[in-house]
């Protein structure tokens, strides 16, 4: 492994509360990779994410991350390490009085000095940097609007916008888009899959919409109580697997065809704001 993958090695996290969330995990990602986790509400989809951003400490197992044992490092450290993670979350915990441009330049704040970050804060030090990675999702003329003006599928594209702005060397991202219609959210997974590849940075994301998995993502995760139920391609993941991933849950997935999963959305389509 490179020294930016990461690895987990019979992870299991148990909860203050005694609930059993995640059960000997072993994965594996290379620098580079894109991945989509996906399985039934309650399975550990966000949970793995938080343990991947260094968010929750396993219970036990080992987590390996850019070389290190990211548990076997100082709290400082640790913090370095974070800097080099896009976390992107499905309501993006943003200060709903803060100016988008703001807000997007945090994305670096992790980065910058400590007086280039507070200076931001009052007044933006790079606002051209921030309106060009809004353009990327149709929200540039959003750039001095307050977060409490947007609606939920526009604050998670802000969201996103930080990442895209932040230039992380892993993204993790829990359910990106479930706040846009399917066209807006296939066209937000194209960005984002379109910038982890021209950085060569890893991509993992948590998914509910099975077809947006299959369609933006070539590796595919199945997580099921807790457990990594199969790992494999997007193009052999088929019927049977999706069947023994969401047995019992109370709707029907199925395997998406294959002229709608050949559809892709051109980038450069304006979009209604949602």
């Amino acid at each position: 492994m490179t020294p930016r993958g990461l690895r987990l090695s019979q992870i299991s996290l148990t909860h203050g509360n005694g609930q059993l969330a995640l059960r000997a995990i072993d994965l594996q990602v290379n620098p580079g990779e894109r991945l989509a986790i996906i399985g039934p509400s309650g399975a550990g989809k966000t949970t793995l994410l938080r343990l991947l951003a260094t968010g929750l400490q396993p219970s036990s197992g080992q987590y390996e991350l850019f070389g290190v044992a990211a548990w076997a490092l100082s709290a400082r450290q640790r913090q370095r390490l974070r800097a080099r993670i896009g976390l992107i979350h499905q309501a993006p915990p943003l200060p709903p009085r803060q100016r988008v441009v703001t807000t997007v330049l945090a994305g670096k704040l992790g980065q910058w000095s400590l007086p280039k970050s507070l200076l931001s804060l009052l007044h933006p030090v790079d606002p051209a940097g921030a309106a060009a990675a809004l353009e990327r999702l149709d929200l540039a003329d959003k750039l001095f609007a307050r977060c409490d003006q947007l609606s939920g599928g526009q604050l998670q594209r802000v969201g996103i916008a930080r990442v895209l702005y932040q230039a992380p060397e892993l993204i993790l991202a829990d359910e990106p888009v479930s706040a846009m219609d399917p066209v807006l959210a296939g066209h937000t997974l194209s960005v984002l899959n379109q910038d982890a590849i021209n950085r060569g940075a890893t991509l993992l994301a948590s998914l509910h919409a099975v077809d947006l998995a299959l369609t933006h993502f070539p590796r595919i995760i199945g997580v099921r109580e807790g457990r990594i139920l199969f790992d494999r391609p997007a193009s052999a993941v088929g019927q049977p697997e999706l069947d023994a991933l969401y047995a019992n849950a109370q709707l029907q997935v199925s395997v998406p065809t294959a002229a709608a999963a050949a559809v892709t959305t051109p980038l450069n389509l304006r979009y209604p704001q949602c």
